[in-house]
């Protein structure tokens, strides 16, 4: 009679399991690289003392988060030029001056002095090109747009509507010698319905412009006997039939398309 048998491990002897054939597996705890904590230690808040930049920049100011932010002054050592003013989230945004320095006597010249914005010119604000030219009035994403008055160098002044810095809209030149132009502009140009007073001439011209052309329009005396320098003798006078649908045709013609 045959009889199953059944083994049993004897006394200390260890049996082999999943655990001893399978390696030791270590999950490694995750660590910060150094910098980051040494980052965290050297992050700028608040006030702070000149701090230098590795091309010799340097900026004395308020700080937030390690961005320029509230109020400050930067210099920049390669144009020697200098910024005082308002700063948000690392760039110039509010009130603000800029000035270079005079290579000559080493002071400095005013720039542009008003509204900032992403670090372009943004608000009402002054720019000063030279000793006699300057503009005052709005700017827009750096370019001069809005209302506006320019002094130009020689004697002229713009005053009125600008778009990406080009007289656009409704605007008045007023020449040195006292003469103006009023009337539409666009691309820099006159350009559109305008009138133009020849006050040394003592005559007014009103029609339509195109591209700083008058293209068709009436001259008349304007003055006359006032004018420093009257023409010879004085404009006749013109009969026409309906002289006015005559310049509004000639208006739609020209203009038509374009509006």
């Amino acid at each position: 009679m045959c009889m199953d048998r059944m083994f049993l491990p004897a006394p200390g002897y260890r049996t082999s399991s999943t655990a001893d054939i399978m390696p030791l597996v270590k999950h490694l705890r995750k660590t910060e690289p150094l910098w980051k904590e040494w980052d965290c230690k050297a992050r700028k808040s608040g006030l702070r003392q000149t701090i230098y930049s590795v091309n010799g920049d340097q900026y004395t100011g308020e700080w937030l988060n390690n961005l320029k932010h509230g109020k400050g002054t930067y210099l920049w050592k390669e144009n020697r030029s200098i910024y005082e003013g308002d700063w948000k989230c690392g760039k110039r945004s509010g009130f603000g001056t800029y000035s270079k320095q005079d290579s000559n006597t080493g002071e400095y010249i005013k720039i542009y002095s008003g509204y900032w914005k992403n670090d372009k010119k943004h608000g009402y604000g002054t720019h000063f090109y030279s000793v006699n030219e300057h503009y005052e009035g709005e700017w827009r994403c750096g370019m001069r747009s809005g209302w506006g008055r320019m002094y130009f160098a020689n004697g002229n002044i713009y005053e009125g509507e600008w778009l990406e810095d080009k007289q656009s809209g409704q605007g008045m030149l007023r020449l040195v010698n006292e003469n103006r132009y009023e009337g539409s502009w666009m691309n820099g140009k006159k350009h559109g319905p305008g009138k133009f007073y020849y006050l040394d001439k003592g005559q007014l011209y009103e029609g339509i412009w195109i591209e700083d052309i008058p293209k068709s329009g009436t001259m008349v005396d304007f003055g006359r006997q006032g004018a420093p320098f009257p023409t010879k003798y004085p404009i006749p006078e013109v009969k026409v039939a309906d002289p006015e649908g005559i310049l509004e045709k000639a208006q739609t013609y020209f203009l038509g398309d374009q509006e």
